[in-house]
């Protein structure tokens, strides 16, 4: 039995990993742009099928391609950013999530035309799973983990140790201070674009190593992202990790400790409804967040 919580328990850090690359995406964009950024779901998407299409055009692996899908999805939002957002900034940010639903639906349907509605994977073929201690954890699997935690520590260096980082934090913390002490408010939040478009893609690539490619992959997970989100505290990137990992550990635990227990039934069906209760239940309880972000 407690082997099967320990596998449980290795399969939420695994989702926890995947949902907290995007996680730090959307806490970024709304702390310094100030909105939900509805389509970070679909820029995963979009970034997963940009690392196929480099794999199917090239014939090298998903690693190769990974840096390539990772720039795609940068010039993405950018071009979004330039096309749609920055001409919206100054209205009420009501607006801006409005136009975001919209890119999601325009880069959703895109991939729908240039890959079709066919469910894929990058490598074909059954791998098998590495043992420790009666544990199960592929090797793609652990790629992801490992991955994670190195974008992480690169990004927490980042932001603690480069002047575009500090001046990020000074302008999620108060905008107009920022604006008043000199700092170059346009080039902080392309690089805001870039990292958020950065993270999705890899989470993007990630989720679908892990499962499969299919064009609705980022929507899927979108509700555990902002609950992630929500759950670190609005706008708070390092918060946005913990409540990620809250969720993927909780998801899992929630959906497979009946079976473990003998019971006859499962909950794998209602991880996103367990993802929901998390989410309402913090917005209930505390909604600042676990990190104290905006309520």
């Amino acid at each position: 039995m407690l082997t099967d919580i320990l596998q449980l328990l290795i399969y939420g850090i695994l989702l926890g990993s995947v949902i907290a690359l995007s996680a730090v995406g959307v806490s970024l964009i709304f702390g310094i742009l100030r909105f939900a950024h509805f389509a970070h779901g679909d820029l995963m998407t979009a970034g997963a099928y940009f690392a196929l299409f480099f794999m199917t055009a090239t014939g090298a692996s998903i690693w190769l391609a990974f840096p390539f899908a990772v720039l795609a999805a940068i010039l993405v939002a950018l071009a979004f950013d330039r096309v749609v957002y920055r001409r919206l900034r100054r209205t009420r940010p009501v607006i801006l999530l409005i136009a975001s639903i919209g890119v999601a639906f325009i880069l959703r349907n895109a991939v729908l035309v240039i890959w079709g509605p066919d469910i894929t994977v990058y490598e074909s073929g059954i791998k098998p799973p590495m043992r420790f201690l009666g544990l199960r954890i592929k090797e793609d699997q652990l790629i992801i983990i490992i991955g994670t935690v190195l974008l992480v520590i690169l990004l927490s260096l980042f932001l603690q140790r480069t002047r575009m980082g500090k001046a990020m934090r000074a302008m999620a913390d108060d905008p107009d201070l920022a604006r008043i002490t000199g700092i170059d408010t346009d080039r902080v939040i392309l690089w805001t674009w870039v990292i958020g478009a950065g993270l999705a893609a890899a989470g993007g690539v990630f989720l679908a190593l892990d499962t499969r490619l299919q064009p609705t992959l980022g929507w899927d997970i979108l509700l555990a992202i902002f609950a992630a989100t929500i759950l670190g505290g609005i706008g708070k990137p390092y918060g946005a990790i913990a409540g990620a990992m809250v969720v993927g550990i909780s998801a899992e635990l929630g959906a497979g400790l009946p079976g473990v227990f003998g019971a006859d039934w499962s909950l794998t069906s209602y991880k996103p409804a367990i993802t929901f209760l998390l989410m309402v239940a913090m917005l209930l309880w505390r909604p600042q967040g676990l990190v104290g972000g905006r309520a």
